[in-house]
């Protein structure tokens, strides 16, 4: 997109009135949206976004500018704007580049761009009509969501590395809401990849259309959670919600250093139980977390956390990392060229135990099993957390009963993970788009069936269960 030659000069001119360091993320974005709702198609919408984002950093300044003009001109202009934060005086700067390799490749089969847009219409319509045919009388209301991106990006900086980079991710989403008249329950799930459309040849669109709307139908007959404090088996399909808000978050550099985390300051300490080990690791194939390089250009690597219980990391873009004297750990991603990069999880998880997830619930003699994750709040400074549960189970004599609606777990991460005491085989992934000053990026998190001895559930139903008092936590 931009010629090496024309980069260093702009590198240059960003040093040009002194500065530590300077970086530049040029960015080639085509993206499609198809959605369904109401039984039509609503909006079929493709675009193409380009433009440079130039950083200056100097002590503790640093200078962002943006631009959509990738003209030698305009990425000139915008480097001088980010270079007047500098301190120094004016210096000349000779900056040689050298590409850098990743440490993982990817390959993607079906580019989106290759597939007609009848052809991703069709699953859209497809997975609509699956979603229907659960339960034709029951199912009020079915939207569709498909997308694809094709993000080309090159990256440089003063320190010479330079880098070339292409991701693609598609992903489909469907909601379903479910009434009977008196009741009404909703449904989701979703599926989403760094790859092109061969995703659907690993998940079938119409399979995840009659998961969501499976969901609601059954959310109707299920008779209200109870309250009070119990065990819970959070099954490994539930996803990685809770290690994601509860702890990964709390993980990120950039908090931590600024104290707004539970895990600042505690590297080398037990804050989890020996089963637990946490990882972020970017370099899986096939999960909508993962890329080849960080948005900084720093090759992605596996990254252990929490290793048996212990804190062995924190996750780092270069500003943090060089606050420590230490190098990134390729988690400094962006939302786009109009976003400066901070610390950000890939693809978080706790890592699978040994033991079967069935002997998990089999060793459970009361509690809820908890199946999907709903939304939630987390207090990073406290670790404080609440989740809504969007599909759960009671569990009773170590077997699975009815289905409850309205539960939600109230609780501290590292207290939690601090009590966990089996670990299941199984690793159940969910996507997401992971909100953080106010930038979103691709992410996904898992975690194995793990059991807890004890959580707060919040719950609606009648008698002699206690009901605690849910605080609501701000994200922050």
């Amino acid at each position: 997109m931009v010629d090496q030659q024309i980069l260093k000069e702009v590198l240059g001119v960003a040093l040009s009135n002194g500065g530590d360091f300077a970086d530049i993320f040029v960015e080639q974005k085509r993206a499609t949206g198809i959605g369904m709702e109401a039984g039509k198609i609503e909006r079929v919408q493709s675009g193409l976004d380009a433009g440079a984002g130039i950083r200056v950093l100097s002590g503790e300044a640093t200078a962002y500018a943006y631009t959509n003009d990738i003209s030698k001109k305009g990425l000139a202009e915008a480097a001088q704007i980010a270079s007047h934060a500098a301190k120094g005086g004016k210096k000349d700067v000779n900056i040689d580049l050298t590409a850098i390799q990743p440490l993982v490749n990817f390959e993607f089969k079906q580019r989106p761009e290759d597939i007609k847009t009848e052809e991703k219409v069709s699953i859209v319509k497809a997975a609509e009509k699956a979603a229907r045919s659960v339960d034709e009388q029951k199912i009020k209301q079915v939207i569709v969501g498909y997308g694809d991106s094709v993000q080309q990006v090159v990256m440089a900086n003063s320190n010479g590395n330079y880098v070339e980079d292409e991701r693609i991710r598609t992903r489909m989403v469907v909601n379903v809401v479910a009434s009977d008249g008196e009741t009404i329950q909703t449904g989701y799930d979703a599926a989403g990849s760094l790859c092109g459309f061969e995703l659907f040849e690993r998940y079938n669109p119409e399979e995840i259309a009659r998961q969501a709307a499976g969901r609601a139908v059954r959310m109707l007959t299920a008779r209200p959670a109870p309250a009070g404090k119990m065990p819970v088996v959070m099954a490994g399909e539930a996803g990685g919600t809770m290690v994601h808000e509860a702890c990964g978050h709390g993980l990120e550099a950039d908090l931590t250093q600024r104290h707004l985390s539970v895990y600042a300051d505690k590297k080398g300490q037990q804050v989890a139980s020996e089963l637990v080990t946490v990882v972020d690791d970017a370099t899986l194939p096939d999960r909508y977390g993962s890329y080849r390089f960080d948005d900084e250009g720093v090759p992605s690597r596996k990254v252990t956390l929490i290793e048996k219980g212990m804190l062995t990391d924190y996750l780092y873009d270069r500003l943090t990392a060089a606050k420590e004297g230490r190098d990134s750990n390729g988690h400094g991603r962006r939302e786009s060229y109009q976003h400066k990069p901070i610390p950000r999880m890939g693809n978080t998880f706790i890592a699978p135990g040994s033991m079967e997830p069935e002997k998990i619930i089999r060793e459970t003699q009361r509690g809820l099993l908890v199946k999907k994750m709903g939304g939630g709040q987390v207090n990073t400074t406290t670790g404080d957390f609440v989740f809504d549960v969007a599909e759960g189970y009671l569990i009773k004599d170590g077997e699975i009963g009815p289905m409850v609606r309205g539960a939600t777990l109230t609780g501290n991460g590292p207290e939690v993970l601090k009590i966990v005491d089996m670990v299941g085989s199984d690793l159940g992934f969910t996507i997401g788009t992971c909100g953080k000053d106010g930038q979103g990026a691709p992410v996904s998190d898992a975690q194995p069936t793990m059991h807890i001895p004890e959580m707060v559930v919040g719950g609606t139903a009648h008698g002699d269960d206690h009901h605690p008092t849910i605080k609501r936590i701000r994200r922050i």
